[in-house]
């Protein structure tokens, strides 16, 4: 499989080592000082760049034909663009707010808990974000989708990281060095709490999912989440964004 890597900073490099080393090929590495040259020879893109040329990648991708895996978070307010501009070309896109299978499942934990609470008003939900203090969109992808889940499925409304109301789910948002990436979802009550956590303990995970996506979107047509790659039931597509 031929990979064109559009962002290669920390995790384009940590990408381009598994790439290889399951027996792939990259044949374009695109930073901010190089050109989009050579994309068409890709039989897949993965972009990890950042919210300011996301929207540039994926749309350069779908226009020249090249099925593509986004792991960039941050510029969601054009997702839908995208999404139709995938089902005009006929194309092939899949977003992910994460591709680490551990935070996959910790999605359908989420989804599946947030079901569950919803009948116990006594209990008042919030999260927390840890993130080193290179990640430049506060909060996360992955938070905001677990936010979504939540909001999904009781009676808030919205997420907030600063001033919430009483039908926001607030997101305490740290940024701290070296920190790959730390969510909880709490429960609490007078009498007790319920939390649940994932903690990643370096890039791998996500750098692995993100290719592994890559492999399977070889040959399909259509709008993907990591939901479709990893055949779970609960995992969040975008709903709200």
């Amino acid at each position: 499989m031929k990979i064109a890597l559009l962002g290669y900073g920390k995790m384009g490099h940590v990408i381009e080592r598994i790439a290889l080393e399951r027996g792939h090929e990259i044949v374009l590495k695109k930073t901010s000082s190089t050109t989009f040259e050579g994309i068409q020879n890709a039989d897949v893109a993965i972009d990890f760049s950042v919210p300011s040329v996301a929207v540039e990648n994926i749309s350069t991708s779908i226009n020249n034909g090249i099925p593509i895996v986004s792991g960039t978070t941050g510029w969601l307010e054009n997702y839908h663009e995208m999404v139709e501009l995938c089902n005009q070309k006929n194309a092939a896109f899949l977003y992910g707010s994460n591709f680490s299978l551990g935070v996959n499942l910790f999605f359908e934990l989420n989804d599946y808990l947030a079901k569950m609470m919803s009948k116990f008003k006594e209990y008042n939900v919030s999260m927390e974000e840890i993130h080193h203090t290179q990640k430049l969109d506060k909060p996360s992808g992955t938070a905001i989708t677990l936010a979504n889940s939540i909001i999904n499925h009781t009676d808030k409304n919205n997420w907030a990281i600063e001033n919430p109301t009483p039908t926001d789910v607030f997101i305490d948002v740290k940024r701290i060095e070296n920190v790959p990436g730390t969510h909880s979802v709490l429960y609490t009550s007078e009498v007790d709490y319920i939390k649940i956590e994932h903690v990643a303990h370096n890039r791998e995970g996500f750098a692995l999912g993100s290719v592994i996506a890559a492999e399977w979107i070889i040959g399909k047509k259509g709008v993907f989440s990591m939901k479709d790659v990893l055949d779970l039931k609960y995992c969040n597509k975008i709903t709200k964004i």
